[in-house]
């Protein structure tokens, strides 16, 4: 899973990125908004957290501009100030969700989780896909109840995937969803990962569609 955290403060900005790296997301960053609404317009995120007061652009413009482009990934904004009317004009604007500085590192986690449970069209934090569970609060994995270690890559993978049973998903989609902007991308890596997937969760629910991608699934059929 990808995120795009705009956020002008440096120290905030910062401990962001490393929460959510440790939670398992790739990050992107910006501290202004020309820059972040370039990447939430150039790049696919499957969630965004943005910051209502940054130089250069407004955050509420910031986000107009992409609701306008069709840009329709979650949006969850941030906002110092405590007046109704600044909550409203980021509903209005295409916000899904907000939270009010001072906040818990926590409390955004968990929000995120939600916007991209609610996104994939998931009502609960645990995936299951036949043995295997995904439990996106803990980000752990377990198979049969066994739990299985992965590295952050192959979470990652297996996230994306389970968010999306049943539905082929590209190599293209996946490098995209996968990797922050500074990552080097190799379409080959996706294989590797994929590889390594199986052999360490045992269980037949990554199946390969010629020619098109991969299908985290119960029942390969369903391609």
């Amino acid at each position: 899973m990808r995120v795009l955290v705009v956020e002008d403060d440096p120290d905030l900005n910062r401990q962001m990125k490393a929460a959510l790296t440790e939670a398992g997301y790739a990050v992107d960053t910006a501290f202004d908004g020309e820059d972040g609404h370039f990447l939430g317009d150039t790049e696919p995120y499957d969630v965004v957290v943005l910051d209502i007061g940054l130089p250069k652009m407004d955050g509420v413009r910031v986000l107009e501009q992409w609701r306008e482009d069709g840009r329709t990934m979650p949006v969850l904004i941030l906002t110092a100030r405590d007046r109704w009317s600044d909550k409203v004009s980021g509903f209005d604007a295409g916000a899904d969700d907000y939270v009010t500085k001072p906040f818990h590192m926590e409390e955004i986690l968990a929000r995120l989780r939600a916007l991209v449970r609610r996104a994939a069209g998931h009502a609960t934090s645990d995936l299951d896909c036949g043995p295997v569970r995904l439990e996106t609060r803990a980000s752990r994995v377990t198979v049969s109840g066994n739990p299985i270690k992965l590295t952050s890559h192959e979470y990652r993978l297996l996230a994306y995937l389970m968010h999306h049973k049943d539905r082929v998903v590209s190599r293209t989609e996946l490098i995209e969803h996968l990797y922050d902007q500074d990552f080097d991308r190799d379409s080959n890596t996706i294989e590797v990962f994929v590889g390594r997937l199986r052999k360490k969760l045992g269980a037949d629910i990554i199946h390969t569609v010629r020619g098109l991608g991969y299908l985290a699934s119960e029942d390969p059929g369903k391609a």
